[in-house]
């Protein structure tokens, strides 16, 4: 492995601003706050080749949220950087653990997102303690369970010389959160440039930003009455029970409020009729509010789809709430009036404005490009429909990667998507809330907000995909008296908000943090290492990687392994194995019968098996479920299966609780054991369905399809990777890792 020098740095001057802030980040853990362009990957690039120099033949991990801004980060140290290309690699789940391994011992400088780097580091796959620096894009997500947060915890603990750097334009606009993403990533000293800044301000390109406001026209007027009629109907019961007390059209925020304390009082035994039908109300509210903000701020189209969505719902008699709200006549009439509006051609002011805009900017520079964001990927459908066939203009949508009605694009193809547009391929880029962190597109000439979003944070990101390298231009649409007002005035106020903690946090966040001293705890030398005792064995399953028990079952020396179980999430002893469900997932694995498969397995596989079910709420009142129902599989669980059933409040006791039940089991029958059940199988069926589940990615319901499919163990074993794509349920991917697997040579 070659070390990169400085001699090797090229094309690259820094800034003023940027040598002062390094020279913060060379001496401590640093959160660097810049504005968006004003070029944060440069300062880590800079710190990266100092730590090395510093520490020869140490590693550097460039942390980032997505695929494509880990692609973007790579791209960038290339860029600058005149070194071998196997110095360089990118770790996301797209790439096998053993190629990330292989990888791993060549490479200087690791792109990863945050999941793939902490699966490695809880599999042990990965040995961290020769990383001189990790750097942390997009930081003010290093709260709660996100990856960050372990990965930070765990580097600190491991690494001979750890040191920390955290990137982020927008940190948040309460200084609580920012002084907790500090402590979680061990941060000791905040650096904070804003554009008023008089070392930043001969870079700051111009960002002119215009509010475009539509009114919406009478039909559309007439139809948002309907809805608004629904909702007051509604408020004018819950006020008649003593609730929603001055509301005549409660916000979402206000709605989740009352939700909570009539569960409470449901948990708390008030559950008369009043109770339950106030519940159910209230959640009618809920979806009426939802419309209305479709409406307001989207179009009829979006609406109409949702419209749709409720009737299916309704139709599978999945929420009494959605059963009531489709019989209703006011919703009924909303429901005909939105249906004669769409078939007379009204649509959205909004839509026009789109329309006239994208027509007069390429008129006017045929080589220009727009990012138009916009918060529902139902309204980017109509976006694109509208804007398709004007003369120049090229649209796109760019989403996520959850297949949503349909659509979703993979990491692989974001990345595509993003050269393509840079490329010219089209002009448009239709984008939802994926686009707005980090990605660095600085040739676009104009962001259209086709809404205002409530967040000061998205609202700072969305704008800075332009004015990077020239003048930023900014077009916010907004409709005149609907929540498209008040949503731009709390991003606005929020900003303000953001503003007024970023000039005191070089002061008094950072006195704070010289305050905290574990913070410090790195530079005063490598903390004190804790004794390696192993505890006991304890096989995982893969799907409970990330979990917050697997992560303090480590923590407290536990001698995990990763498998791939066919069932259970934990294995303990040849005997015992453990299914784990939080609260809600017990309650949803009820509804959609995935619990009873489970329990047959668990029968079927494990003489002792045992569930554990964990959370501190009322499990009654959690989903609107009879309790009866929730007592009825209890019972059938505890009685009919003979399966215990523990109960935890934490993920912290569910660990505890696992680490007893591992050393009881390991104490009498020692360590050594097989994550497989030593119960036998009832049938050669089950034995062949065990077998076959048992296979990487595969699993019990997609091994009886394989079975189905092949006829036996023997078939699958022999099939070639396009005949194993075939299988419903199986991609390119599973085809892949199945194939693999299988003919991989046993070492």
């Amino acid at each position: 492995m070659n070390t990169v020098t400085l001699a090797r740095l090229k094309d690259i001057t820094p800034r003023l601003y940027q040598e002062t802030i390094l020279g913060s980040c060379v001496q401590k853990n640093c959160l660097v706050v810049l504005p968006t362009g004003m070029g944060k990957t440069a300062i880590a690039l800079l710190l990266s080749l100092q730590r090395l120099q510093q520490h020869p033949g140490s590693k550097v991990i460039f942390l980032a949220p997505t695929k494509p801004l880990c692609e973007q980060h790579m791209t960038t140290f290339k860029k600058h950087l005149e070194a071998p290309e196997d110095s360089f690699a990118l770790f996301t789940g797209n790439v096998p653990a053993e190629k990330r391994a292989r990888l791993w011992e060549s490479a200087q400088f690791i792109f990863s997102t945050p999941q793939g780097m902490e699966n490695d580091v809880i599999s042990s796959r990965l040995g961290i303690d020769d990383v001189s620096l990790i750097v942390f894009d997009e930081a003010h997500r290093a709260v709660g369970d996100y990856s960050y947060v372990y990965l930070a915890k765990k580097y600190v603990e491991a690494a001979k010389f750890p040191h920390i750097l955290a990137l982020t334009a927008s940190p948040g606009s309460e200084e609580e959160h920012i002084l907790q993403v500090c402590e979680n990533l061990r941060i000791e000293h905040v650096e904070v440039r804003t554009v008023d800044d008089e070392d930043v301000l001969p870079y700051v390109q111009e960002t002119n930003i215009q509010h475009i406001r539509v009114d919406l026209p009478q039909p559309m007027i007439d139809l948002r009455r309907l809805f608004s009629n629904c909702v007051k109907a509604r408020t004018d019961v819950l006020r008649g029970f003593g609730l929603a007390k001055g509301l005549y059209n409660p916000t979402r925020k206000e709605l989740i409020a009352m939700q909570l304390e009539l569960r409470h009082k449901f948990g708390e035994g008030d559950r008369d009729s009043q109770t339950l039908k106030a519940i159910s109300i209230v959640a009618e509210v809920m979806k009426l509010q939802h419309a209305l903000e479709l409406l307001e701020s989207q179009g009829l189209a979006p609406l109409q789809t949702y419209m749709q969505k409720l009737r299916e719902e309704a139709s599978a008699g999945q929420s009494k709430a959605v059963r009531n709200l489709v019989v209703d006549a006011q919703f009924k009439a909303a429901q005909i009036k939105l249906d004669a509006l769409i078939s007379q051609g009204v649509e959205h002011p909004k839509l026009e404005k789109v329309r006239n805009i994208c027509e007069a900017e390429f008129a006017a520079n045929k080589k220009s490009k727009i990012i138009l964001f916009t918060q529902f990927r139902d309204s980017a459908q109509q976006l694109k429909k509208t804007l398709t066939g004007i003369p120049g203009v090229l649209p796109e949508i760019f989403v996520g990667q959850a297949k949503k009605n349909g659509i979703g694009l993979s990491q692989k193809r974001q990345v595509e998507m993003l050269q393509e547009f840079g490329d010219g391929f089209f002009n448009v880029l239709i984008a939802t809330c994926v686009a707005e962190e980090g990605l660095d597109i600085p040739s676009v000439d104009l962001v259209m907000f086709y809404e205002p979003v409530p967040s000061a944070i998205r609202s700072i990101q969305r704008r800075g995909r332009t004015g990077r390298h020239d003048t930023g231009r900014v077009m916010m649409l907004i409709a005149r008296n609907t929540r498209d007002e008040a949503y731009a005035a709390v991003a606005r106020h929020k900003e303000r908000n953001m503003g007024s903690i970023l000039n005191d946090l070089r002061t008094r966040l950072n006195t704070r943090l010289l305050q905290q001293p574990q913070s410090t705890l790195a530079r005063f030398g490598q903390p004190q290492k804790k004794q390696a005792i192993k505890g006991p064995l304890v096989f995982v399953d893969y799907r409970e990687k990330g979990g917050p028990v697997v992560k303090d079952l480590l923590e407290r020396g536990a001698d995990v392994k990763l498998e791939m179980l066919p069932v259970s999430d934990y294995v303990v002893s040849q005997r015992c194995a453990i299914e784990y469900k939080t609260q809600e997932d017990f309650l949803e694995s009820m509804l959609d019968t995935r619990l009873l498969e489970q329990l047959r397995g668990l029968k079927r596989q494990y003489e002792r098996p045992l569930i554990i079910i964990e959370g501190d709420k009322d499990i009654y009142v959690i989903r609107n479920i009879h309790p009866n129902a929730i007592r009825g599989m209890i019972a059938a669980i505890s009685v009919s299966y003979g399966i215990p059933i523990l109960f935890t409040k934490t993920p912290q006791e569910s660990c505890q609780m696992i680490m007893t039940i591992a050393s009881r089991e390991q104490n009498e029958d020692g360590k050594e054991f097989s994550s497989h059940g030593n119960k036998k199988p009832a049938s050669t069926e089950q034995q062949q369905e065990y077998v076959v589940s048992a296979i990487p990615s595969v699993g019990p319901v997609l091994g009886r399809q394989l079975l189905k499919t092949f006829g036996s163990v023997k078939g699958i074993v022999n099939a070639g990777k396009e005949e194993l794509e075939k299988v419903e349920g199986v991609g390119e991917k599973k085809a892949k890792t199945i194939f693999d697997f299988v003919e991989k040579k046993y070492q």
